[in-house]
């Protein structure tokens, strides 16, 4: 790929197009595929982007874990082998390592997780599928999430509390 910009945005534009086209089981293997793309870029730098990106290794399809990084509205290509069901097992993950407590109240859910960690947890729920989750607002370590259903709080608080449950269980 010639006459791509060098900037931080371009390089991990280009990272999220790798990954969504194709499935990537290392740092090493991205490397060198924007290696390939005239994008050089160092392991620590690579892995910073790899967080800023949000990617997780999970399960593909052929059962080899690869790097996957959600997209805004869960959307995945098909082959890179990322479904719902894997956004759902990262968002359960999430949950099992971050998770405090989900309270209700009306439309309203409060998640608490330790200090720092509301935000990243509140952006794996707003880049998963899940319809009835309308948006969230996430201070230090607290989100908050607004449902859909003006009552629909206590029901994905208890999916919240779920996720944990059976993550932790499989740990």
């Amino acid at each position: 790929m010639t006459g791509m910009p060098t900037t931080k945005t371009a390089r991990q534009a280009r990272i999220t197009a790798i990954l969504t086209g194709q499935s990537v089981r290392s740092q090493a293997e991205l490397a060198a595929l924007l290696a390939a793309d005239g994008v050089q870029v160092t392991q620590a730098t690579l892995s910073r982007d790899l967080v800023e990106l949000g990617a997780v290794r999970v399960r593909g399809v052929d059962g080899a874990l690869v790097y996957a990084i959600p997209s805004e509205g869960g959307e995945r290509s098909p082959q890179s082998g990322v479904t719902q069901e894997i956004l759902d097992a990262r968002l359960a993950k999430l949950c099992a390592d971050l998770l405090v407590t989900a309270e209700a109240s009306g439309n309203l859910v409060v998640l608490r997780t330790p200090p720092g960690a509301a935000s990243f947890l509140a952006l794996a729920i707003d880049h998963s599928v899940m319809p009835s989750v309308l948006g969230t607002i996430a201070g230090d370590d607290t989100v908050l999430l607004v449902t859909r259903d003006p009552q629909g709080g206590t029901e994905v608080a208890s999916r919240f509390l779920q996720f944990a449950g059976d993550a932790s269980r499989n740990s």
